[in-house]
């Protein structure tokens, strides 16, 4: 099984490459830092006896994600499992040489054109594609018109929810065109992820509100590997299990729209 992780250079990315390489799993390992994709690399050698590829690739760049795809491409012939796991969360609005905001790039725009660049090769392959999301989903608001929030109270945490809501929806709308794709909340993790915000500071310091990051890498694993990875596809998953969300995470017409809206996001609406 050859499997794509992005975000695999810290945190849950870097435990379920671990997880995955007890499994067997060939790995490749994508991440913005070579020098610590490079030790999970080692990592995941000790465990199987060859390290895994490293791919260096920043989501804030659409380039570097088309470089990317056809590096993948050119070096792959199989692709079993794509793991789109890379994402962010800032206090601070941003915004990339691509004209998007960080957030939505990194967490939806960069993973719908890595997906949508390597379509091809993961139909003839039967790949399965497993997204992060988050519980914050459900909060969000997501306006296909205004994705980078520029006319509407922009907040990182809004943005964030939006950004995952995305995620669901373009779940949705890969399993409309016959892929196993499926998303998860991983849980709420020790992970270091948005440690600067009060909320990940309070949840992750008081007993009892947050996981292991190793928790949330077995969701991961679990649908990578476990035969609910193919059989719900377009399904949002909370501990291992199919769960019922609000239509703004499932309808299939705000799918669509998001959609169209992606593909002028990341240019490829004119190809």
């Amino acid at each position: 099984m050859n499997t794509v992780i992005t975000g695999a250079s810290a945190g849950i990315g870097a435990a379920v490459a671990l997880d995955l390489a007890k499994q067997g799993h060939q790995l490749v390992l994508v991440g913005r830092d070579q020098s610590k994709l490079a030790g999970v690399a080692e990592r995941v050698g000790s465990i199987t006896g060859t390290p895994a590829d490293v791919l260096v690739a920043d989501f804030a760049s659409l380039d570097q994600v088309r470089r990317l795809a056809r590096e993948l491409l050119d070096r792959y012939q199989r692709i079993d499992v794509l793991i789109n796991n890379a994402g962010v969360m800032t206090g601070r609005r941003q915004i990339t040489e691509d004209g998007n905001e960080l957030i939505m790039q990194v967490n939806h725009f960069a993973p719908f054109l890595l997906t949508n660049l390597l379509i091809d090769r993961l139909r003839a392959c039967s790949a399965r594609v497993v997204t992060t999301s988050s519980r914050a989903a459900r909060a969000g608001r997501l306006d296909p018109a205004d994705l980078s929030r520029e006319r509407r109270r922009w907040s990182g945490w809004l943005q964030y929810a939006d950004s995952k809501q995305a995620n669901a929806l373009f779940t949705v709308s890969l399993a409309e065109q016959g892929l196993a794709a499926t998303c998860l909340h991983p849980g709420v993790l020790r992970t270091g992820f948005a440690a600067d915000t009060f909320y990940m500071r309070l949840v992750t310091r008081v007993p009892g509100m947050s996981e292991p990051v190793e928790a949330g890498a077995a969701r991961i694993v679990h649908l990578a590997t476990d035969q609910d990875g193919v059989a719900h596809p377009g399904r949002y998953f909370v501990r291992d299990l199919p769960v019922d969300v609000p239509r703004r995470m499932s309808d299939p017409a705000l799918a669509e729209s998001l959609w169209q809206a992606s593909l002028d996001a990341t240019g490829l609406g004119r190809t």
